[in-house]
Protein backbone atom coordinates (compact mmCIF):
# COMPACT_ATOMS: atom_id res chain seq x y z
CA UNK A 1 0.00 0.00 0.00
CA UNK A 2 1.38 3.56 -1.14
CA UNK A 3 2.31 5.91 1.89
CA UNK A 4 2.07 9.71 1.42
CA UNK A 5 4.34 12.25 3.62
CA UNK A 6 3.38 15.00 5.47
CA UNK A 7 3.20 17.12 2.19
CA UNK A 8 1.10 15.02 0.91
CA UNK A 9 -1.74 15.32 2.93
CA UNK A 10 -1.34 19.11 3.34
CA UNK A 11 -1.65 19.25 -0.04
CA UNK A 12 -5.05 17.26 0.25
CA UNK A 13 -6.48 18.74 3.24
CA UNK A 14 -5.82 22.60 1.51
CA UNK A 15 -7.87 20.94 -1.77
CA UNK A 16 -10.18 20.11 0.49
CA UNK A 17 -10.60 23.12 1.90
CA UNK A 18 -10.68 25.00 -1.22
CA UNK A 19 -13.52 22.93 -2.68
CA UNK A 20 -15.32 23.13 0.61
CA UNK A 21 -15.16 26.71 0.34
CA UNK A 22 -17.14 26.93 -2.71
CA UNK A 23 -20.13 24.26 -2.05
CA UNK A 24 -20.55 25.51 1.63
CA UNK A 25 -21.31 28.91 -0.09
CA UNK A 26 -23.76 27.95 -2.53
CA UNK A 27 -25.65 24.98 -0.52
CA UNK A 28 -25.19 26.24 2.97
CA UNK A 29 -23.22 24.52 6.16
CA UNK A 30 -26.28 22.58 6.42
CA UNK A 31 -26.65 21.12 2.89
CA UNK A 32 -23.76 19.84 2.73
CA UNK A 33 -22.64 16.46 3.84
CA UNK A 34 -19.22 15.69 4.51
CA UNK A 35 -19.70 13.06 1.26
CA UNK A 36 -20.94 15.63 -1.34
CA UNK A 37 -17.43 17.87 0.20
CA UNK A 38 -15.47 14.87 -0.32
CA UNK A 39 -16.83 14.15 -3.53
CA UNK A 40 -16.25 17.80 -4.85
CA UNK A 41 -12.47 17.39 -3.65
CA UNK A 42 -12.45 13.65 -5.65
CA UNK A 43 -11.71 11.98 -2.28
CA UNK A 44 -14.25 9.56 -0.43
CA UNK A 45 -15.95 10.35 2.61
CA UNK A 46 -13.88 7.66 4.53
CA UNK A 47 -10.99 9.96 4.07
CA UNK A 48 -11.99 12.58 6.06
CA UNK A 49 -10.89 12.00 9.16
CA UNK A 50 -7.75 11.64 7.83
CA UNK A 51 -7.84 15.20 7.86
CA UNK A 52 -10.85 16.71 10.26
CA UNK A 53 -11.45 15.98 13.85
CA UNK A 54 -15.19 16.96 12.58
CA UNK A 55 -17.38 18.44 10.10
CA UNK A 56 -17.42 21.32 12.18
CA UNK A 57 -13.28 21.66 12.25
CA UNK A 58 -13.55 21.84 8.25
CA UNK A 59 -16.25 24.58 8.35
CA UNK A 60 -14.26 26.46 10.69
CA UNK A 61 -11.14 25.56 8.93
CA UNK A 62 -12.75 27.12 5.64
CA UNK A 63 -14.15 30.35 7.19
CA UNK A 64 -10.76 30.74 8.36
CA UNK A 65 -9.17 30.87 4.42
CA UNK A 66 -11.84 32.22 2.96
CA UNK A 67 -11.44 35.61 4.95
CA UNK A 68 -7.61 35.15 4.32
CA UNK A 69 -8.09 35.32 0.71
CA UNK A 70 -10.79 37.82 0.90
CA UNK A 71 -7.83 40.05 3.01
CA UNK A 72 -4.85 39.12 0.68
CA UNK A 73 -7.25 40.30 -2.36
CA UNK A 74 -7.60 43.86 -0.93
CA UNK A 75 -3.76 43.82 -1.59
CA UNK A 76 -4.23 43.90 -5.46
CA UNK A 77 -6.62 46.87 -4.95
CA UNK A 78 -5.42 50.78 -5.52
CA UNK A 79 -4.39 52.45 -2.21
CA UNK A 80 -6.74 54.37 0.14
CA UNK A 81 -10.31 54.81 -0.07
CA UNK A 82 -10.08 54.01 -3.41
CA UNK A 83 -8.99 50.43 -3.27
CA UNK A 84 -12.33 50.09 -1.08
CA UNK A 85 -14.44 51.91 -3.53
CA UNK A 86 -13.03 49.37 -6.01
CA UNK A 87 -14.41 46.20 -3.52
CA UNK A 88 -17.44 47.82 -2.76
CA UNK A 89 -18.20 48.18 -6.26
CA UNK A 90 -17.35 44.65 -7.03
CA UNK A 91 -19.38 43.60 -4.03
CA UNK A 92 -22.65 44.80 -4.86
CA UNK A 93 -22.92 44.05 -8.64
CA UNK A 94 -25.13 41.75 -10.32
CA UNK A 95 -21.57 39.32 -10.57
CA UNK A 96 -21.35 39.01 -6.97
CA UNK A 97 -24.98 38.02 -6.26
CA UNK A 98 -25.52 35.75 -8.75
CA UNK A 99 -22.64 33.63 -8.21
CA UNK A 100 -22.29 33.08 -4.31
CA UNK A 101 -19.92 30.26 -4.49
CA UNK A 102 -16.87 32.81 -5.87
CA UNK A 103 -18.33 35.07 -3.58
CA UNK A 104 -17.75 36.63 -0.64
CA UNK A 105 -18.33 33.61 3.18
CA UNK A 106 -20.52 36.74 5.10
CA UNK A 107 -22.74 37.35 2.83
CA UNK A 108 -23.36 33.47 2.22
CA UNK A 109 -22.60 31.75 5.69
CA UNK A 110 -23.44 34.82 8.31
CA UNK A 111 -26.71 33.16 9.68
CA UNK A 112 -25.31 29.59 9.80
CA UNK A 113 -21.99 31.10 11.17
CA UNK A 114 -23.81 32.64 14.09
CA UNK A 115 -25.40 29.08 14.53
CA UNK A 116 -22.23 27.17 14.58
CA UNK A 117 -19.96 25.92 17.37
CA UNK A 118 -17.67 28.85 19.34
CA UNK A 119 -14.62 27.31 17.14
CA UNK A 120 -16.44 28.53 13.73
CA UNK A 121 -17.35 31.47 15.45
CA UNK A 122 -13.69 32.27 16.58
CA UNK A 123 -12.52 31.38 12.69
CA UNK A 124 -14.74 34.11 11.77
CA UNK A 125 -14.32 36.53 14.28
CA UNK A 126 -10.32 36.83 13.56
CA UNK A 127 -10.99 36.92 9.91
CA UNK A 128 -13.63 39.62 10.32
CA UNK A 129 -11.64 41.83 12.82
CA UNK A 130 -8.17 41.70 9.89
CA UNK A 131 -11.06 43.11 7.23
CA UNK A 132 -12.63 45.76 9.31
CA UNK A 133 -9.05 46.71 10.30
CA UNK A 134 -7.48 46.44 6.60
CA UNK A 135 -10.44 48.96 5.73
CA UNK A 136 -9.69 51.39 8.90
CA UNK A 137 -6.70 51.37 7.67
CA UNK A 138 -7.46 52.78 4.08
CA UNK A 139 -10.23 55.23 5.06
CA UNK A 140 -7.92 56.68 7.87
CA UNK A 141 -3.88 55.48 7.18
CA UNK A 142 -2.73 58.17 10.09
CA UNK A 143 -4.95 56.78 12.41
CA UNK A 144 -6.83 53.86 11.73
CA UNK A 145 -8.53 53.70 15.20
CA UNK A 146 -10.49 56.44 14.43
CA UNK A 147 -12.03 54.92 11.38
CA UNK A 148 -12.53 51.55 12.65
CA UNK A 149 -15.95 52.52 13.68
CA UNK A 150 -16.89 53.42 9.93
CA UNK A 151 -14.84 50.74 8.61
CA UNK A 152 -17.58 48.33 10.46
CA UNK A 153 -20.58 50.29 9.20
CA UNK A 154 -19.38 49.97 5.89
CA UNK A 155 -18.55 45.95 6.03
CA UNK A 156 -22.02 45.49 7.51
CA UNK A 157 -23.56 47.66 5.04
CA UNK A 158 -22.79 45.74 2.59
CA UNK A 159 -23.19 42.49 3.66
CA UNK A 160 -26.45 43.34 4.80
CA UNK A 161 -27.57 44.68 0.90
CA UNK A 162 -26.28 41.63 -0.74
CA UNK A 163 -27.94 39.56 1.32
CA UNK A 164 -30.98 41.02 1.03
CA UNK A 165 -30.85 41.19 -2.94
CA UNK A 166 -29.85 37.02 -3.05
CA UNK A 167 -33.04 36.59 -0.64
CA UNK A 168 -36.03 38.54 -2.60
CA UNK A 169 -37.87 36.80 -6.06
CA UNK A 170 -37.85 40.11 -7.18
CA UNK A 171 -35.66 41.03 -10.14
CA UNK A 172 -36.39 44.27 -9.92
CA UNK A 173 -36.13 44.46 -6.19
CA UNK A 174 -32.86 42.69 -5.91
CA UNK A 175 -31.60 45.00 -8.73
CA UNK A 176 -32.92 48.30 -6.99
CA UNK A 177 -31.68 47.12 -3.43
CA UNK A 178 -28.04 46.54 -5.19
CA UNK A 179 -28.22 50.28 -7.19
CA UNK A 180 -28.75 52.12 -3.98
CA UNK A 181 -26.93 49.84 -1.60
CA UNK A 182 -24.15 50.91 -3.89
CA UNK A 183 -25.25 54.32 -3.85
CA UNK A 184 -25.34 55.03 -0.40
CA UNK A 185 -21.78 52.87 0.12
CA UNK A 186 -20.10 55.44 -2.53
CA UNK A 187 -21.57 58.47 -0.94
CA UNK A 188 -20.31 57.14 2.40
CA UNK A 189 -16.81 57.23 1.24
CA UNK A 190 -17.11 60.08 -1.02
CA UNK A 191 -17.17 61.70 2.41
CA UNK A 192 -14.68 59.65 3.50
CA UNK A 193 -12.21 60.46 0.04
CA UNK A 194 -12.84 64.37 1.30
CA UNK A 195 -11.87 64.14 4.53
CA UNK A 196 -8.60 62.62 3.53
CA UNK A 197 -7.99 65.45 0.80
CA UNK A 198 -8.69 68.05 3.75
CA UNK A 199 -6.19 66.64 5.61
CA UNK A 200 -3.44 66.45 2.97
CA UNK A 201 -4.22 69.61 2.00
CA UNK A 202 -3.54 70.66 5.58
CA UNK A 203 -0.31 69.01 6.33
CA UNK A 204 0.83 70.76 2.84
CA UNK A 205 0.18 74.18 3.90
CA UNK A 206 1.36 73.62 7.08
Amino acid sequence: MARYGAEHKTQTRGRIIATAGSRLKRDGIDGSSIASLMADAGLTSGAFYAHFASKEDLVASVVQAELRLQSASLDDRAPGVAGVEQLVRDYLSPAHRDHREAGCPSAALLDEIGRSAEGTKDAYTEGAKTLVDEIANRLSPDDPRSAHGRALILFTMIIGTLQLARAVTDPGLSDEALTHGLEQALTFLGAERDTQERQTTAVDEA
